[in-house]
């Protein structure tokens, strides 16, 4: 039975009434209270997450030169940008490294020195034509002299990931660190039952216009990620057995500041971008409350072998997120030690904050206006070699 909508919600936010707890509260007083009692009680609940997005650019238009130029190739500090969409429009992966020899690099800097409001030296090659005759230019941009500057990030938000380990006989270097040799260590990347799209496994609350928390401004759900895989297996729960559905994020990146925005490297592996979202949920009914009351114990991840370098690597089996938080799992019957590539202190700190704002009256709540698909399946290149 409905609770509450949106729109009162947003009135009770607009009066300074609206009452807003973090996750992490709801998962301890759930406990307590119970369902119903915490369903009549709060309004938004609020999720964050603060961990390596690599899946992330940001778009810029440095406007036109006199005499005009059509760029064809551009560097931003020596990262390569992409210009294949407009005469004076660029953009820039926090995955694209460096193209100078020994510096651990790349797009993810370059996008923490922009919003930091720190200089940027740009290199473009001119397309010449009749219209755009200019052949090159060599100038500094900053975020206040661009006329557009904004992320635009194809994949983030993983509902679930993959714990990395390494059964073979040297240090393997992966986008998950460093994995040490037999077995002498385990990364895993999500936060768990603090990651926000593990709080509605069905992608009930959250869809396409919904407004978040990105990177310390505002931003919104612009689409599926890419890799988006809803139709993962699933516990009875409803929380997935590993990586699912993802989320397309855009927002202005004026908006945005440290520590949520920071550029990172993983050796002999390259650049990304550590970067904080927040997504609330508005607790129309008790549902909600059902869905976010999940805790570690009740969501897996399985841990994967990277020393067999292939697609589909083999799996010790799933642990739980509560045993990977503990700081060691057994594997293979041995004690291995873990680590979160996920800062958790920082995503319970994007919850706190946007709860904050809620309870300010500084951030109102949206509703999507489409659904995120719920029925894509998994396609990869099967090629020989």
């Amino acid at each position: 039975m409905p609770l509450r909508t949106v729109a009162e919600i947003n009135e009770k936010i607009d009066r300074g009434q609206v009452t807003v707890w973090t996750v992490a509260e709801l998962k301890q007083r759930v406990g307590e209270w119970g369902i119903r009692r915490c369903a009549e009680t709060v309004d938004v609940v609020t999720t964050g997450t603060y961990e390596p997005m690599e899946a992330s650019a940001a778009v810029l238009n440095i406007g036109q030169t006199d005499p005009p130029l059509k760029i064809r190739q551009a560097w931003l500090d020596g990262v390569p940008a992409y210009a294949g969409f407009g005469a004076a429009d660029l953009m820039i992966g926090a995955s694209q490294p460096t193209e100078a020899e020994d510096q651990e690099r790349g797009g993810g800097h370059v996008i923490e020195a922009l919003v930091d409001g720190r200089a940027v030296a740009l290199r473009a090659v001119g397309y010449q034509t009749d219209c755009y005759p200019r052949a090159s230019l060599e100038t500094t941009l900053t975020r206040e002299t661009v006329n557009q500057f904004y992320l635009y990030n194809p994949r983030n938000l993983y509902q679930n990931f993959i714990v990395g380990v390494n059964g073979g006989e040297r240090t393997l270097y992966t986008y998950l660190g460093p994995l040490l040799p037999q077995l002498g260590n385990a990364v895993y990347a999500s936060p768990g039952a603090l990651a926000p799209l593990m709080n509605d496994p069905d992608l009930t609350w959250v869809g396409i216009g919904t407004r978040i928390f990105l990177g310390g401004g505002e931003g919104y759900i612009a689409w599926e990620g890419t890799q988006h895989f809803p139709l993962q297996k699933r516990l009875e729960n409803r929380t997935p057995v590993g990586p699912a559905a993802t989320v397309a994020l855009i927002g202005d990146a004026r908006s945005m500041g440290r520590p949520w925005v920071r550029g990172c490297y993983f050796k002999h592996y390259g650049p990304s971008l550590m970067l904080g979202v927040g997504v609330p949920f508005p607790v129309v009914d008790e549902t909600v409350i059902a869905a976010c009351a999940v805790r570690d114990e009740e969501v897996v991840a399985p841990v994967m072998d990277f020393a067999i370098p292939r697609r589909v690597r083999p799996s010790f089996g799933l642990v739980t997120y509560a045993q990977l938080k503990s700081g060691r799992i057994t594997v293979d019957g041995r004690p291995v030690r873990t680590a979160p590539l996920a800062s958790l202190h920082l995503s319970l700190k994007v919850a706190e904050t946007l709860r904050d704002w809620i309870a300010a009256g500084r951030f109102r709540l949206t509703e999507p206006v489409a659904a995120l698909p719920r029925d894509r399946t998994f396609l990869a290149q099967d090629v020989v070699g």
